[in-house]
């Protein structure tokens, strides 16, 4: 092996500028960063890693990594730097942001490249994260924000080619055998052109899951969402008014279906694409009032935005300078690595915070290539920014920059927001906000959800119409069982489960059996509501110790080689497993996992771990699967969630011996926990069969009580 790296290090800087030897440190326990040349002058490590615990980083298990960290040949030459990876012939890779298209990277070619159309699987995507996991036990990562393309395992140097192991395509005219990839290379090949120095993260771990916690805790850990995050949000048509937005709410209240957030779409501005950020008095006379009302009501608002600045708002003149030389839709594009843009973009939204705004949504800022005509998506690579950023970089950065622009002013407040955006990056996992999109395939939705995952990503599908009543819950069940529970009716005049078709809906023309799928809708989110302080505690351990809430089964379930190409089943939190459906029918094949039992959460069925079953879901049920030995509360639903909600839980007990769950409790709002103001509730059954409930921590408040306990099934 050394004597081809030897080789391959020739071959790579025979034709090289390089001017300095590689450099290597270990600056977290497990992550080793090597070096090369003049590094970059805004990297995402630099702009977006929170401290990181090193003691937490240790605790994770390692093992030898598969190569020699000498064995990474890096390279700076005229195109700029490029870099080899070694790859064994039995690794499987995973990552590179929030992929559409392609679950397994191995033998693909991947570029990254922030925009929201998965153009022919090259790596579009709305988190171009450089980062990929490998089930050989690391992470590759490269803290650049330029745009980088990965050759993985996908082709060979010359000096590799063996002729007796070559296999001859003769006599063959099949245009798929000839165009087959045989994934014989032994590298992962990186090429970041422009560059003039780059760093490479070496992430250790005992297997996939190890090395996205260590990610994780390396961004200074995953987010912790306020608890009525958790809850369902509901954008209203793009255009209501204050009396539809209330008469909408009065809605939900009346027929019992929980909601916690209202998305105001572009018409709350006096003008969007670009925004102004000013209220439009004629459909919101008394914006802040009107929050006030709705909060009162369990409701919180939620506003849509770019952060393109309109010439009529009021920071255009203080803002000018601090922007790009191209518009976007006529408005200013900031640059929010100066802290000039951030301080006058900041203190705006801070008044509207203070108004009761409880987060932003920034559409819009992928690299779209929507539109025709005159519409300008986005501005153009060649921009130039003052910071010295060019429109490339600034691409790849924009969406996180908003991002943690917006969650500062949050912060400094002590209040918890759960925002949403349509582009990101890396070290982002720490920031409370959940990606989404304007495609709208269910299936992709699902690998979204997977892949998210390996980027310490969150993810959320949305519902909006439908084609058929089945494919409306199919839909709705998914975005239950998702980071945020999203239903995005901006262009519908009502809830889509009252007529899931977009023309008739606008017309007011509803289903003849409109009542009995608002039943089913209301009874599919009260589940969702009996799940939170569940996801709320898994949240909890995203945030301590960087294991995902949502995550495919091969974090978990490595050894079981069935599952490496499993992206549409996910498990949520240790207990829970999610196999949506997105087909016609209500049937799907579910495969469950080697190692244990598991049983279906509305019949107590029992399925053997390693093989699969043809299962019937009901619309009215959420296709999920509970893994033997577990503890899993259950929440009484409730409408809306605020500081004082109690919520009142069963716990269900699976399987002998069941590992002890741990509920995380405090005030579900503020920051406070990070003082030490939470208990930690643990749940656990003696010997004796019984169940019990420890309570420990500082916290004055009590958010569960322990109600009772269901022994439902036993080995």
């Amino acid at each position: 092996m050394r004597i081809v790296n030897l080789l391959l290090l020739f071959l790579f800087v025979s034709c090289s500028l390089l001017s300095a030897s590689v450099t290597k440190k270990e600056i977290a326990p497990g992550v080793y960063v090597l070096s090369l040349g003049e590094k970059e002058q805004f990297t995402p490590f630099e702009l977006f890693a929170e401290p990181f615990d090193n003691e937490k980083m240790a605790q994770i298990d390692c093992k030898k990594l598969p190569f020699a960290l000498e064995d990474i040949i890096i390279n700076k030459n005229e195109r700029g730097c490029s870099i080899a990876i070694p790859l064994s012939d039995n690794e499987q890779l995973y990552g590179f942001g929030l992929q559409i298209g392609s679950f397994k990277q191995r033998g693909l070619k991947k570029r990254p490249l922030v925009n929201d159309y998965p153009l022919n699987n090259l790596g579009y995507t709305h988190a171009p994260q450089p980062f990929y996991v490998s089930t050989g036990g690391y992470g590759i990562l490269i803290n650049t924000p330029r745009y980088t393309t990965f050759h993985c395992g996908s082709n060979q140097l010359k000096a590799k080619q063996n002729a007796a192991d070559i296999k001859q395509k003769e006599g063959t005219t099949n245009v798929e055998e000839l165009y087959k990839s045989e994934e014989r290379g032994n590298y992962v090949f990186v090429d970041i052109p422009n560059a003039e120095g780059i760093e490479v993260f070496v992430i250790e771990g005992a297997g996939i899951k190890e090395v996205i916690q260590r990610y994780n805790l390396l961004s200074g850990g995953g987010c912790l969402p306020p608890m009525w995050g958790l809850g369902l949000k509901y954008r209203v048509e793009r255009d209501f008014n204050e009396k539809q937005v209330n008469d909408m709410a009065d809605y939900f209240r009346k027929n019992q279906i929980p909601c916690d957030v209202f998305g105001l779409e572009p018409g709350w501005q006096t003008a969007t694409y670009s925004c102004s950020y000013i209220w439009n008095k004629d459909r919101f006379p008394e914006p802040a009032k009107m929050m006030s009302a709705l909060k009162e009501k369990g409701l919180r608002i939620n506003l849509w935005e770019h952060a393109y600045v309109h010439p009529t708002s009021p920071i255009h003149a203080d803002i000018y300078d601090y922007s790009g030389d191209f518009l976007v839709w006529n408005g200013l594009v900031p640059d929010f690595t100066l802290p000039e843009a951030r301080k006058v973009f900041g203190d705006y939204h801070s008044r509207l915070i203070e108004q009761g705004v409880s987060g932003f949504k920034l559409d819009e800022c992928d690299n779209s290539n929507i539109g025709s005509g005159e519409a300008t998506w986005g501005f153009p690579d060649m921009s130039v920014f003052p910071s010295g950023l060019d429109g490339e970089r600034m691409h790849q950065l924009f969406g996180s920059l908003y991002l943690k622009t917006m969650d500062k002013l949050y912060k400094e407040k002590n209040q918890r927001a759960y925002q949403d955006y349509r582009s990101s990056g890396l070290f982002m996992s720490s920031v409370p906000a959940s990606l989404y999109s304007d495609i709208y395939g269910h299936k992709d939705y699902i690998q979204m959800i997977c892949n998210s995952a390996f980027g310490g990503l969150l993810w959320s599908p949305e519902l909006r119409e439908s084609a058929s009543k089945e494919e409306l819950f199919h839909r709705l069940q998914t975005v239950l069982l998702s980071a945020q529970a999203l239903v995005n009716a901006w262009y519908l005049q009502n809830p889509p489960w009252l007529q899931y078709d977009k023309e008739k809906n606008n017309k007011g023309e509803f289903l003849a059996d409109a009542r009995e799928m608002e039943q089913i809708t209301k009874t599919l989110v009260d589940m969702r509501m009996a799940l939170i302080p569940y996801l709320y505690s898994a949240f909890n351990r995203y945030q301590q110790e960087g294991i995902p809430p949502f995550r495919p089964l091969v974090m978990d379930l490595q050894n079981d080689k069935k599952v490496e190409d499993i992206d549409d089943q996910y498990m949520i939190g240790d207990c829970l497993m999610a196999a949506p459906l997105y087909t016609e029918g209500n049937a799907r094949q579910v495969y469950f996992p080697a190692g244990t039992t598991w049983y279906n959460f509305y019949t107590n069925e029992v399925y053997e771990g390693g093989r699969e079953y043809t299962i019937e879901n009901k619309l009215s049920e959420l296709p999920l699967y509970v893994k033997s030995g577990s503890i899993l509360p259950l929440a009484e639903p409730v409408q809306y969630i605020t500081p004082e909600t109690v919520f009142h839980i069963t716990c269900n007990v699976y399987g002998k011996n069941p590992a002890p769950f741990t509920l995380f409790e405090d005030d579900g709002e503020t920051y406070n926990y990070q003082n030490g103001e939470f208990n930690r509730l643990i749940l656990k059954v003696e010997k004796k069969g019984k169940g019990k409930a420890d309570r420990k921590g500082n916290f004055k408040g009590k958010r569960f009580s322990i109600d009772k306990w269901t022994f439902l099934s036993t080995d």
